[in-house]
């Protein structure tokens, strides 16, 4: 940007004296002259600045309001914070002889100021030329906008957008430039050369943090992007250098992770349910809660997702990049503390691993710098969201007050004095209480044993190893399949045996169990461990054959049904769907009864298991099997 301001002056006086010096009129000329060059330029910066806000910007309707955000950032705190400092600058005229002092205590004193709207502008100044380069592959826009930018700034010429968007830029940087002008035609006696000396520097350690800050900015967009990639895509990416990286970051940090249980909500309509009573209150009731499902309800539901659901998805959105960068700061840490390791040792280091070093510092600094005022903001937003979710509430209440009104008036109990009707209550309730509990008690007698989780076909010699090596106390079954969400985590099939070895992780929670499968070792979640039980083996005791000698049957708790005992050639039940995929494979349904002939391949392999189905014979995977519960036939009559 080329400000107005007339020709720039020389920075020293033309000729000495015959003794070499320089007088002091000519100094003091030179200073004024630099003064005055500030003050102008300063005034046609804001005017240009005035007229993006108010002429141009309000000339751009074809634009989205998203765009314009960006293109113009924020100018408008530019515009305030320079408009004082324009004032203050041009009141330092009215004390001539103190001027250039003032001048340099007016910018120390606005420092911080400029450096907090200038670096969010610089921030966001790549992203709005990336907008002017879209502009141009659209010739109708790019003339409409060209149009409205020369009828307010001729002098912007073919540029246009460009022209605009860059001179707050340029003017952040050449404030130390005029400043280092006054600075030399100013004597190193005079009482202001301190001052003056100061401002410079001060001035250009704005435009150091300034870039430092944009720089910190574009590293975190860089991290900050969440790409939908395919599994191929992803797999694309993979080199030498990614796997380098990878595994010396695994060597240095192994991460856990949990993951969450998504919960399941049960949906009740009772107004829908057709008891066959044509009066009383239960028919009351059913007209009210029909009323409220067709307008109270569905209106509090549109209010809900308006007020309280977009915002938290907002509040979620607005998460993901703060913790992609987090994520990233700890990868980058592994690499630096790598890189500091070896300064230690050797001394040196590469380009690319200095390039490292510097690249964390400065993730680290933005999080460091940037992170608390997020969090409050976020904290801000959550609390207001959960206000208005409150408001909502209350408002729901009343309005459901207000329709029961005369609902409640034609109840039985609704002229009975309130604490009557809490001694009405409370009876109520009780003896409903004695009925229940009544009643949990008679079913509990004709319920059928606990149904116990079958073991996997060939896990009976994976219990005996466990067996042997933890004993029968550490002995657990799982109940369900276990997925795997983290490093550490392991993934298990429901049935399958494991040997507890500690009942809490690294960071002690109880929750999750360090577990060995007799192969492997990682955590589960305790919720989905019961505990497996080997008692002595009994005649007329129903157990899964194969692994029991002649003093034990391992068997889970509780002690099942009788059962019939089974063949020599296991039958099983296929839990999922397997396609073969050769001809020393067969496909299988789930569901699909399974002859097994043998628990393992030819080489002893007992992931694979040799099976017949339907007078078909080929190996199926052996974790895909499961032998079926024995039948518990019973029935529902109550004792008397």
């Amino acid at each position: 940007m080329t400000d107005s301001g007339g020709e720039e002056p020389p920075s020293r006086p033309e000729t000495p004296d015959r003794e070499g010096r320089v007088p002091e009129d000519k100094w003091l000329l030179h200073q004024r002259l630099a003064v005055r060059e500030l003050i102008d330029t300063e005034v046609s910066y804001l005017h240009l600045l005035q007229l993006c806000a108010k002429d141009i910007r309000s000339r751009l309707p074809q634009l989205p309001q998203g765009d314009l955000d960006v293109l113009f950032s924020n100018i408008d705190d530019i515009i305030e914070v320079n408009s004082r400092f324009l004032h203050d600058l041009q009141e330092t005229a009215s004390k001539e002889e103190e001027q250039v002092f003032l001048i340099g205590n007016l910018f120390l004193k606005f420092q911080e100021e400029l450096e907090r709207v200038y670096k969010v502008y610089c921030a966001t100044y790549d992203q709005a030329l990336l907008l002017v380069e879209t502009y141009r592959k659209e010739p109708e826009l790019q003339r409409e906008i060209q149009s409205v930018i020369e009828a307010a700034v001729p002098q912007a010429g073919p540029s246009g957008l460009s022209f605009l968007l860059v001179i707050p830029l340029q003017r952040i940087t050449k404030y130390p430039l005029l400043l280092q002008k006054i600075l030399e035609n100013t004597l190193p006696a005079d009482s202001a050369y301190p001052t003056i000396q100061r401002a410079a520097s001060a001035l250009q350690d704005v435009t150091t943090n300034i870039n430092e800050y944009k720089r910190r900015k574009e590293l975190a967009s860089k991290y900050n992007k969440v790409e939908q990639l395919t599994l191929r895509e992803r797999l694309a990416r993979i080199n030498t250098h990614t796997l380098s990286k990878k595994t010396t970051r695994l060597s240095q940090l192994l991460k856990q992770e949990a993951g969450l249980v998504p919960r399941a909500f049960l949906r009740f309509r009772p107004q829908d349910c057709d008891l066959d009573m044509a009066e009383g209150p239960v028919v009351q009731y059913r007209s009210l809660t029909q009323d409220l499902h067709l307008q109270a309800f569905p209106e509090f539901k549109q209010r809900l997702e308006g007020l309280v659901w977009k915002p938290l998805c907002n509040l979620a959105r607005a998460l993901v990049g703060p913790q992609n960068l987090i994520k990233k700061r700890l990868d980058k840490l592994l690499d630096f503390e790598r890189v500091e390791e070896k300064l230690l040792e050797v001394g040196s280091v590469t380009y690319e691993e200095e390039a490292a070093r510097h690249t964390y510092q400065a993730l680290n600094s933005l999080l460091v710098a940037e992170l608390p005022q997020f969090n409050q903001l976020a904290v801000q937003w959550l609390g207001q969201i959960l206000r208005t979710f409150m408001a909502l509430q209350r408002d729901l209440a009343q309005q459901v007050l207000q329709r029961a009104e005369g609902s409640l008036a034609q109840l039985p109990h609704s002229q009975v004095s309130e604490p009557a009707f809490k001694k009405l209550v409370e009876e109520t309730l009780g003896q409903n209480g004695n009925q229940l509990q009544s009643f949990q008690e008679n079913f509990g007698k004709v319920l059928p044993p606990p149904t116990i989780q079958p073991l996997l076909p060939g896990a009976e010699r994976q219990v005996e190893a466990l067996l042997s090596r933890h004993g029968p106390g550490k002995l657990y079954q799982v109940t369900s399949n276990i997925s795997g969400m983290g490093t550490m985590d392991l993934t298990l099939l429901r049935g399958q045996i494991v040997a507890l070895l500690q009942d809490k992780d690294t960071k002690g929670n109880s929750s999750r169990w360090l577990v060995d499968t007799g192969g492997h070792r990682g955590y589960v979640p305790a919720g989905r461990l019961e505990r497996y039980h080997v008692a002595p083996r009994e005649e007329g005791l129903g157990g899964y054959k194969g692994s029991c000698d002649d003093t034990q049957c391992l068997m889970p708790e509780p002690t099942p049904a009788p059962a019939s005992t089974l063949p020599t050639i296991t039958q099983v039940v296929a839990v999922y769907p397997f396609v073969a995929r050769s001809s020393h494979e067969v496909g299988v349904q789930a569901g699909q009864a399974v002859t097994i002939l043998e628990a393992h391949d030819k080489k002893g392999n007992p992931e694979w298991s040799l099976v017949d189905v339907n007078g078909q014979r080929g190996y199926v995977p052996s974790s895909f099997l499961a032998r079926p519960p024995s039948p518990a036939p019973w029935g529902w009559n109550l004792p008397s």
